[in-house]
């Protein structure tokens, strides 16, 4: 009787392991039940912690850009996330590089080419480079649009795993994405 007891309170033990491991993939894999798939603000800053520091160079190398430490937020209530990066900005010949950072909110689309969830019409908030003398006048912020369009296009925020992708029933295919309380949010069709 000790024995199997013993067996009991271990198997509880090692199911509640695996299902407290699983969590995260777990508000995932719930979609897959239903008609959703969720992602958490926590999963997309992984992902953009591993897929930067980014540089653009423009103009032939003429002006570059570097873009660090993204932070990504879901202001409540919204239906766009907020990005916020430190960028370096440099010319060519100039002695010093400007640093500052810039805000952003956009939706986002899925590419199925990369399979990715990638920025929908993102809007700047702000641009902050301050010492970037005549790249300040309107040229910052230029180049600021151009390395987001660049970005937008090709680079996701997130890629989803093939794994997620294949577990989808054969019924079922990616159709909207939108963000809703807090979460970004994938219906299936």
């Amino acid at each position: 009787m000790r024995t199997r007891r013993r067996f009991l309170v271990a198997a509880l033990a090692g199911t509640a392991t695996l299902a407290l491991a699983g969590c995260e993939t777990l508000n995932t894999v719930t979609g897959l039940l239903g008609n959703q798939i969720n992602f958490t603000q926590p999963q997309l800053q992984r992902y953009l912690n591993q897929s930067f520091p980014r540089e653009f160079d423009k103009l032939g190398g003429l002006v570059s850009a570097t873009l660090t430490n993204p932070r990504l937020s879901i202001p409540s209530g919204d239906d766009r996330l907020r990005l916020d990066f430190d960028i370096g900005v440099s010319a060519l010949g100039a002695r010093d590089v400007s640093r500052g950072h810039f805000a952003l909110a956009s939706r986002l689309r899925y590419d199925p080419a990369t399979r990715g969830l990638h920025l929908d019409n993102p809007e700047i908030l702000s641009v902050d480079v301050p010492g970037s003398g005549s790249l300040m006048s309107g040229g910052t912020r230029q180049l600021v649009n151009t390395v987001l369009a660049e970005y937008a296009r090709s680079e996701p925020v997130y890629r989803i795993d093939n794994d997620i992708l294949q577990r989808l029933p054969a019924s079922k295919r990616i159709g909207s994405t939108q963000i809703e309380d807090g979460r970004v949010v994938i219906h299936l069709q």
